[in-house]
């Protein structure tokens, strides 16, 4: 009561806009977004592919045969088990843009209660004995001063009481600087981009992987490959968000 009444008068007396929408924001709060735009940013609805959670158009597609998209079927994926918590909708994308280029770091931890959240409903993703964010390379990583994976994986971990591997992979070749690429850009440009630290054995450990966006998949399947190849019994993946148009499918699929 006391903090609601506080918050209401900080919103007067210093009003501020949603980062998001512009809206005038009407309680003082560490993530400056309006409740309308949290809302927005609300989970994928159901039903989904049983491996990498692309969601089905309709429940008529997933009940008229296996629970797996075509890309899971044809087997493209490496790691054994992906979730998203939204859809990657105008909301959501300028959400992480916030995180990713303006460091509003209250977003992270607001993120990682939504995945822990998505985690908890889904006991496969529970077993894992560490967790490990989808790194940048050297010169981003440089340029940005920050991981922004790395930022959501950190109080994920916590919350979870896992240890978090923030330096586990690297990334080799940096991503091109063309602003969008292409889907078969996507998958060839982060093809072997990714490589286990020599120092960081991690023989039959179960590694949850995180990233912000599942966009094609292709930077959880190279990253997913380079887990397997230093040891890793089994890795499943979480992302904050995940593009869900027909457009964001492997190039082999569409």
């Amino acid at each position: 009561m006391v903090r609601a009444a506080a918050d209401a008068v900080a919103s007067l007396l210093f009003p501020a806009p949603c980062r998001i929408c512009e809206t005038l924001l009407d309680a003082a709060s560490r993530i400056p977004i309006c409740r309308a735009c949290l809302e927005a940013m609300g989970p994928l609805p159901g039903p989904v592919c049983d491996r990498c959670g692309r969601p089905f158009p309709s429940l008529m597609t997933a009940e008229s045969g296996p629970r797996q998209c075509l890309a899971c079927r044809r087997g493209l994926y490496d790691f054994d088990l992906a979730r998203s918590y939204a859809d990657y909708n105008h909301t959501m994308a300028r959400a992480v843009m916030l995180l990713k280029y303006s460091a509003v770091e209250p977003l992270a931890g607001w993120f990682a209660e939504r995945l822990g959240e998505l985690i908890s409903l889904e006991p496969r993703l529970m077993e894992v004995d560490m967790v490990v964010p989808v790194p940048l390379d050297a010169a981003r990583l440089r340029e940005r001063g920050y991981n922004q994976a790395e930022r959501i994986a950190r109080p994920l971990a916590r919350r979870l009481g896992l240890p978090l591997k923030p330096v586990l992979l690297l990334r080799k070749r940096p991503r091109p600087a063309k602003l969008k690429l292409t889907r078969r850009e996507r998958w060839t440009t982060v093809h072997g981009a990714y490589a286990m630290r020599d120092a960081e054995p991690i023989d039959k450990a179960r590694v949850l992987l995180l990233d912000d966006v599942f966009t094609t998949g292709a930077t959880l399947d190279a990253c997913s490959r380079a887990l397997r190849a230093g040891g890793a019994a089994k890795v499943v993946a979480v992302t904050v968000a995940r593009v869900t148009s027909r457009w964001a499918l492997p190039p082999a699929v569409g």
